[in-house]
């Protein structure tokens, strides 16, 4: 499958099936983080694999209301950082776009596999924290569900998150955020 399939593949489902968590499938997505670029290849990107059924029991409490579909997850990756591991310039804070690029290579990687792997920002930081024991001083970016597509929808879901389940939501036009040499110019149609 190329790069470009994987990208139109790759969903944010929430109605998820179990599937088998092993070592080899956490080094797997491991290495292909790895391989992300990151500036000065500083590598600030760090994650927790967790597929233990305590601890993801734990982390189902984290979520927001609305994301309570993630008590279906067969393993909850957290993606965590902190300013002083990557580059600083004029205030860009490389740490998060870096760790963003490796996260969206592992991500990629799962979709190849035929895996859902949501990632969502709708959580309890700092319980996420004391139930990981992370470190204070980083900043939990995203926790990515990992699962696999079911195929009869999740009843707990909202009647949006069902719609959505079954059409990929719209996308903003390309004129509204590709441009052409300069701001607001737009690709040619």
């Amino acid at each position: 499958m190329s790069v470009k399939d994987v990208i139109y593949q790759r969903r944010s489902y929430r109605s998820l099936d179990p599937i088998q968590i092993d070592k080899d499938l956490i080094t797997e997505l491991a290495e292909c983080a790895q391989l992300a670029p990151s500036c000065k290849n500083s590598q600030p990107w760090r994650f927790i694999f967790v597929y233990d059924k305590n601890q993801l029991k734990k982390l189902f409490s984290s979520a927001i209301p609305g994301n309570q579909w993630i008590k279906r997850a067969s393993m909850i990756i957290a993606v965590f950082s902190r300013l002083e591991y990557d580059c600083v310039m004029k205030e860009r804070l490389y740490y998060l776009f870096d760790t963003g690029l490796a996260t969206a290579f592992l991500i990629l990687r799962a979709t190849e596999l035929g895996f859902v792997a949501h990632p969502i920002g709708g959580f309890n930081e700092q319980y996420v924290k004391e139930v990981l024991e992370i470190p204070n001083n980083m900043k939990v970016i995203s926790l990515i569900i990992i699962g696999k597509k079911a195929i009869n929808l999740n009843p707990e879901l909202t009647e949006l998150m069902k719609m959505t389940e079954l059409k990929r939501p719209g996308r903003l036009s390309l004129n509204k955020f590709a441009y052409v040499n300069k701001y607001n110019h737009s690709l040619p149609e």
